[in-house]
């Protein structure tokens, strides 16, 4: 029973030393493991103060965020009205962003990333016939399914922040699903108001 014991407590404790980021630094100082910090990252962003919906939000949001991008850049090309177009170009310019900054917390917590090419089924994701129907469209028609489906996408989005603002512990996380549950309910309300006049 003994040696059971410690073959337990020895990863455990291996594992313990290497959250709080020990490499031998007996200055005091904080060290994120030879890492520096990008801009706009903050302490909070380091592998501690996460906890297992933390990991899941961002593995689930990145992907759901590159296909909002997938498909705000098909309306550069396909989209008709002014409003779509200018719609989908704040889109892509918010949600890379924070593809990047999800990224950057996935890395440093240690956690495994979101294949780039896979498409995780979440809240409010297109199927790929969806996405292939979209690219199939041009003009007014394509206006129409890219708000429709942008509509869903969006409630999707919500309903995952919602869940992060309720059950996540990482302070940064959780202030960013804030952020996506503020900018994308008005972008649902300005595509419901677009498609009233399809």
């Amino acid at each position: 029973m003994k040696r059971v014991r410690s073959l337990v407590i020895v990863p455990v404790a291996a594992l313990t030393l290497a959250a709080c980021g020990g490499n031998g630094d007996d200055s005091g100082h904080p060290s994120m493991n030879g890492h520096s910090m990008g801009p706009g990252m903050s302490m909070s962003s380091a592998p501690a103060g996460h906890d297992a919906q933390d990991v899941m939000f961002a593995q689930m949001m990145i992907p759901h965020h590159r296909q909002a991008v997938t498909m705000a850049r098909q309306a550069a090309t396909k989209a008709s009205s002014p409003e779509v177009k200018g719609l989908a170009a704040r889109i892509e310019n918010a949600q890379q962003p924070e593809i990047d900054k999800m990224t950057g917390w996935l890395k440093g917590w240690g956690a495994a990333m979101p294949s780039p090419g896979g498409m995780h089924m979440g809240e409010g994701m297109m199927s790929e016939q969806d996405m292939k129907k979209l690219d199939s469209l041009s003009g007014a028609a394509f206006d129409k399914a890219f708000l429709e489906m942008m509509i869903e996408h969006h409630q999707g989005a919500v309903a995952m922040a919602r869940t992060e603002r309720a059950q996540g512990s990482n302070a940064d996380a959780k202030t960013l699903a804030g952020s996506i549950i503020g900018s994308q309910s008005a972008e649902i309300a300005t595509m419901r108001n677009l498609l009233k006049d399809r």
